[in-house]
């Protein structure tokens, strides 16, 4: 059982670029992160060693990796889908390809290690094979930005999130639409700005699969601004009805950013805003956290290490920074 109110800065690795998303790769020996100055960035655990991965002509978030460590996926704002090889002194994209037209906003392995999905800004998730990155099925529905996807522990199932909050549940045999989810809480159209504001920065099922968590913001009263209340919905995978809210216990203005499910239970969860980021932690069906720890600025994205033991955040002032949990 991991202690919320025992979590402490284990290590701080810094960047010169605004990191958006982070990863431990499946061993655990290195973190990865997304950067603003378009390049991967991949840290050793153990002695803080930095190499960079270039090749991307744009911004990074969407990480992900093959069940056996060996390969690392990444993709941009530019729709680039890069293949590398994680151990390599002097990486060079293995593979380079046209994924999506449009901002690629997330990457996501199957339990079964064979597929890697995508989303991106033109509406499409995408099922790529691995590991020669072959396109084996695209699934079309949505009719906004897809924001998030992540696979059902059964391995079966797919799930993606688009900007009007509409989930999307397919089958990955068939690559039918099963039903659909209403995460519409975390959505609004701003009359004022003519804007659109909404979806999900990150998706999580727990380990036992019965509950999906997804990561946003509600009550937006300013689209343009990104004005609003961080937001961590979850739903009954059985009945695919909304569960709980998790909201934090004081007032925070911004939005949820990152999520995971540790194994013993607690949900925790990274937001960003006006006032700097915020770690916060959920007992189970309990709406409101149990605690919250002040981070140094802002956090774009949260992962837990194999050893479930510690955390990665990365944040907008080019740090990567790992809590130890327990």
């Amino acid at each position: 059982m991991i202690d919320p109110k025992k979590t402490k800065l284990a290590k701080q690795i810094r960047h010169k670029s605004p990191l958006l998303g982070c990863r431990f790769d499946p061993s655990g020996k290195y973190v990865f992160a997304g950067a603003q100055d378009n390049t991967v960035q991949r840290w050793e655990w153990a002695t803080g060693k930095k190499v960079a991965f270039v090749g991307h002509n744009s911004w990074i978030r969407a990480l992900a990796f093959d069940a056996k460590g060996k390969r690392l996926f990444s993709a941009d704002w530019a729709g680039k889908l890069l293949a590398w090889s994680i151990e390599e002194a002097k990486p060079k994209p293995i593979l380079n390809l046209d994924a999506h037209k449009g901002f690629v906003r997330d990457l996501e392995t199957s339990p079964d290690g064979k597929w890697l999905a995508s989303a991106g800004n033109d509406h499409k998730v995408r099922l790529w094979s691995i590991p020669d990155l072959k396109l084996a099925r695209e699934f079309t529905g949505h009719d906004r930005h897809v924001y998030n996807l992540t696979f059902h522990p059964d391995g079966k199932h797919l799930v993606s999130i688009d900007l009007k909050g509409v989930i999307k549940q397919w089958n990955l045999e068939t690559g039918n639409l099963v039903r659909e989810m209403d995460a519409k809480i975390l959505y609004k159209y701003d009359k004022t700005f003519r804007a659109e504001i909404g979806g999900a920065k990150a998706m999580v099922f727990t380990a036992d699969g019965q509950t999906l968590i997804c990561a946003g913001m509600t009550n937006v009263s300013n689209a343009f601004a990104g004005v609003g209340n961080p937001l961590f919905v979850s739903f009954d995978w059985k009945t695919g009805k909304r569960a709980k809210l998790y909201k934090p216990s004081k007032a925070f203005r911004g939005s949820g950013w990152g999520v995971e499910a540790h194994p013993d239970g607690t949900i925790l969860g990274v937001g960003a805003g006006g006032g700097g980021g915020s770690l916060w932690f959920w007992k189970p069906g309990q709406e409101k956290s149990i605690h919250a720890m002040k981070l140094p600025t802002n956090s774009r994205d949260l992962d837990l290490h194999p050893d479930r033991k510690h955390i990665a955040i990365a944040f907008g002032d080019g740090s990567l920074r790992v809590y130890q949990l327990t």
